[in-house]
């Protein structure tokens, strides 16, 4: 390995032919040794930046054959610790998720916390020819996932969750204090139980007995056939998993599709700009448009104007609901030459003659005809 590239094996304490799951584990044993909000060394941030940045390499088979191989990661592969899609968290990284493993609790004051996961909100783009065909989709997404080594029960011997001892399963600590206007009582979340009421008798050494852990999640999206820019999709379950076993919340991901390079989209019509020459336009013909299902035949009626609109039935967009398709509209843009050799100007003189064409007096001739009157 070069000198200045960083070992992410020794950064998570692993061997070279490590497996997946020892990765897995070494990155949440490290970071929770070295999360700022459990450890005060003043590099904490910095040791917890470099075990993602590692684990964002090594759990990536493609990143770490590329890392293996090179002793680092082609730029263009990694977008930092995330979906493979980009960030679509808006912020919501790897970090906020240690937050909320390490707090377990999604507010202050005298509120009980929410079990249940939350639905996490993602965004991923396709192509327009993507949307036309339907797509399945392939996204990483950093979440909190139920624990495997205990069945996100959070008990390491598979015993039921009991009522916290110190708050009596309420969720909540109340506190007294003596002020000179008497006694003020205070209600704040419990810690030993994180808010929850309830804590596993016997902790889950993986999970620290919330049942739940960070992770990077493969989800699979069905993406179907004529699907609009902006539109939503829901997976069930693949939000934030739940504590201690509770209901996880579902994946929303927001479908942004990419603009083309010559089709415009409006609803479920497709839109082109074509460009035909003038003996195109005049004596009509047919000409090939690419499509998005391959090329198609546009019939050119003969005295096409510049600006005229063809329409092409059922070569647009699948409808989303219901069958059928829109259209194409192609939209003409008469050519015309530039230059014109001699016999050319020859031939078109000739036809403004036959088509009874005069040619228009310049300032030259009004003048002379002046004079001459």
């Amino acid at each position: 390995m070069s000198t200045g590239t960083k070992d992410y094996y020794a950064i998570l304490g692993l061997e070279r032919n490590a497996s997946d799951n020892e990765i897995k584990k070494a990155f949440r044993r490290r970071a929770r040794e070295c999360h700022p909000d459990v450890c005060s060394d003043g590099d904490a941030e910095e040791r917890f930046k470099a075990v993602n940045e590692a684990y964002d390499v090594l759990s990536d088979p493609a990143k770490r054959e590329m890392y293996d191989r090179y002793g680092t990661v082609d730029p263009r592969m990694s977008g930092g610790f995330g979906a493979d899609m980009g960030d679509f968290f808006g912020g919501f990284g790897m970090e906020d998720l240690f937050s909320v493993f390490f707090g377990g609790m999604s507010g202050a004051g005298s509120r009980r916390v929410r079990t249940e996961g939350r639905d996490m909100g993602v965004q991923i783009s396709i192509t327009l020819e993507e949307a036309a065909a339907g797509v399945t989709k392939d996204m990483v997404v950093n979440r909190l996932v139920p624990c495997e080594e205990c069945g996100a029960t959070g008990s390491a011997d598979g015993s039921a969750p009991s009522s916290c001892p110190d708050c009596g399963g309420a969720g909540q600590r109340r506190t007294e204090r003596r002020t000179f206007i008497g006694v003020m009582q205070t209600l704040s979340p419990c810690e030993r139980c994180g808010a929850t009421g309830r804590v596993a008798t016997s902790p889950c050494g993986e999970c620290q007995g919330q049942g739940r852990v960070p992770d990077r999640d493969h989800v699979e999206v069905e993406i179907p056939a004529g699907i609009e820019d902006g539109m939503q999709i829901g997976v069930s379950g693949r939000g934030e998993a739940g504590m201690l076993g509770a209901r996880s919340g579902d994946l929303i991901v927001t479908v942004r599709v990419a603009s083309h390079d010559y089709l415009h989209r409006e609803s479920t019509d497709l839109h082109a700009r074509v460009s035909i020459s003038v003996t195109e336009a005049a004596l009509g013909g047919e000409i090939t448009l690419p499509g998005l299902n391959g090329d198609v035949q546009v019939k050119v009626p003969s005295g096409t104007q510049f600006g005229d609109t063809i329409r092409v039935r059922g070569g647009g967009m699948p409808r989303l609901r219901g069958s059928g398709r829109g259209d194409l509209i192609v939209h003409a843009a008469v050519e015309v030459p530039r230059k014109l050799n001699k016999r050319q100007r020859e031939v078109l003189s000739e036809l403004a003659e036959s088509l009874g064409e005069q040619a228009r007096p310049t300032a030259f001739d009004k003048v002379k005809d002046w004079l001459s009157g």
